[in-house]
């Protein structure tokens, strides 16, 4: 496996592998990888000739208020676990090589990134969109695979794909979760010992909500109330959204259906969390 940092050296060898008839399967990341990352360079893994990781902290998609410069790193950890995964290549760019400074580009899109963490994240999805656009062009996947968990960010990527006639698969794989259940996620390392007790709130709430609508409710103003009535029971969380949206549009709607994207955003402390289930 190899390590590189800039994009001549991937595109260099993309070309090699496309020449050679090879499939790529991308995984774009931002490192501190963990098991729901490995689920993703598993699959990609099966799927394709080639695996390609890039681990790069994107600073367009954070906030000024936003934890880029405490955003974790560990890149020789990630080194092994892409190695023992089987992936074929580390991209590792620096910001500069990836937005030097007469770089002036970026992708807007609307409608999708209006609701959920684009409403109170504003500007987040744009720099999703600008890093994930330039990846694909460098790397030129035949496959790119995302984590359910950011069912917005997947949702807003399989759009931009179509919309731009890009020619890649986009691959949703499944949360992976901790024993008890929380979404695994490299936030939740900011996590104090009373902290990771409390935010077990998280994704009980999404089981109990799942619950409620297997038990056949349709209204998505009650079944939202009553998970923002379970969050509440915990004192140290503060609901930043409790959403049902359409999966596709991601719009407010008012009636539970299949394909239903329910959705939650929670402070624990100053660690925000999200998870999420989809109406099947």
């Amino acid at each position: 496996m190899q390590v590189v940092s800039t994009i001549k050296e991937v595109k260099d060898l993309v070309k090699q592998w496309k020449s050679e008839g090879q499939t790529i399967g991308f995984v774009p990341t931002m490192g501190y990888l963990h098991e729901g990352h490995g689920s993703l360079i598993t699959s990609a893994r099966q799927d394709n000739s080639k695996v390609v990781v890039s681990i790069f902290v994107n600073p367009k998609q954070f906030g000024p208020t936003e934890d880029f410069d405490s955003y974790p790193h560990d890149l020789e950890k990630d080194r092994r676990i892409c190695e023992n995964l089987g992936a074929d290549l580390i991209f590792h760019p620096a910001p500069e090589e990836m937005y030097p400074k007469d770089f002036y580009t970026h992708v807007h899109m609307s409608v999708l990134t209006e609701e959920l963490c684009g409403s109170s994240r504003p500007g987040h999805f744009n720099g999703v969109c600008t890093v994930v656009n330039k990846l694909f062009h460098i790397v030129q996947p035949d496959h790119a695979y995302f984590g359910q968990k950011d069912a917005q960010q997947l949702a807003v990527i399989k759009q931009m794909v179509k919309d731009l006639s890009m020619d890649v698969k986009v691959v949703g794989c499944p949360i992976v979760r901790e024993e008890d259940g929380l979404a695994k996620s490299s936030r939740n390392t900011y996590l104090s010992a009373e902290e990771r007790k409390a935010a077990k709130i998280v994704s009980e709430t999404i089981r109990m909500g799942e619950n409620i609508v297997k038990a056949g409710e349709t209204d998505a103003k009650k079944l939202v109330a009553a998970m923002e009535a379970t969050i509440e029971t915990e004192p140290l969380a503060q609901i930043e959204y409790v959403k049902a949206v359409d999966g596709l549009t991601m719009k407010p709607i008012t009636k539970i259906k299949s394909q239903t994207l329910v959705a939650i955003a929670v402070f624990i402390g100053k660690t925000r969390l999200i998870d999420n289930f989809i109406v099947e």
